[in-house]
């Protein structure tokens, strides 16, 4: 059983970290191309809440579901997968026009999963309590099999923290990161969706921690700076998060699926950590 990937999952504050994630994904021009072409991300003003309550119900599927939950999440997934494919339209980076993209691409499903687990790390690190070296190796080890079974190679998906930090840091030198025209449309689309204005200043936050966390090297590709004043900004916010994660209670801080998943999670979840 996956306990302590439930206990990192369990926390809602962790969609700050996604944003970061989806960017580092678009970076690639292959997965660029496929979300541009076969998703709804530049949809209408509900396009973009009903994308996120998807993606956040099969996480909750497949982190906290039975067996039988989380088969269907798998399937479903992958039957989502199967339509993704196609050629890119032009060159980008080192692909040129025409290359081949497919979401089964066992490649892309690895740095898809690898941007995930590095960027939820990094958020519950920064918003919840730092993890060990040994928790990071254990998060690795139990998110992949998730990774394997939506089609990744098993003998490449990472099962420590070492292999994974690795993994990324080749991907960044290897040179297909190449922040496409489709990637920064994209990016407009996730960080301000139609109506963001409805959530207040967590679309603000959520910009500042994503642009925050983003490799320099991606971060600039994007055409967004880092200065003095982000930093200080970033540093008072920091502060806040902390606070009112602290002073949150567990009905509110975690998914209820987490609250109901099994006693064990209940009550490591209920004691907010240092």
């Amino acid at each position: 059983m996956a306990i302590l990937a439930r206990r990192v999952n369990a926390e809602r504050v962790l969609l700050l970290g996604w944003s970061r994630a989806v960017l580092l994904q678009l970076a690639h021009p292959l997965v660029a191309a496929g979300v541009a072409e076969h998703s709804t991300f530049r949809g209408g003003r509900l396009t973009a809440a009903k994308r996120l309550h998807q993606t956040v119900h099969a996480m909750l599927a497949l982190t906290f579901g039975d067996d039988a939950q989380y088969t269907l999440a798998i399937s479903k997934i992958r039957a989502i997968h199967r339509r993704v494919h196609g050629r890119l339209p032009a060159a980008v980076g080192p692909f040129p026009a025409g290359t081949s993209y497919s979401a089964e691409d066992p490649a892309l499903l690895l740095w898809v999963h690898a941007t995930l687990v590095e960027s939820i790390v990094l958020a519950y690190d920064a918003l919840v309590s730092p993890l060990s070296r040994r928790d990071r190796d254990t998060y690795c080890r139990e998110a992949a099999p998730t990774a394997v079974a939506l089609g990744a190679d098993e003998n490449e998906v990472p099962r420590t923290w070492v292999e994974l930090v690795e993994y990324v840091d080749r991907v960044h030198a290897s040179g297909v990161l190449v922040v496409s025209d489709a990637a920064h449309e994209l990016a407009d689309a996730v960080l301000s969706p139609p109506m963001a204005w409805l959530s207040g200043p967590v679309a603000w936050v959520n910009r500042l921690l994503t642009r925050a966390w983003l490799p320099s090297a991606i971060r600039e590709q994007y055409g967004w700076g880092w200065d003095a004043r982000d930093e200080r900004r970033l540093r008072s916010v920091m502060r806040v998060l902390r606070a009112a994660h602290r002073a949150t209670p567990p009905v509110l801080r975690v998914w209820s699926e987490a609250r109901h998943s099994f006693s064990d999670l209940a009550h490591d979840i209920s004691r907010p950590r240092a």
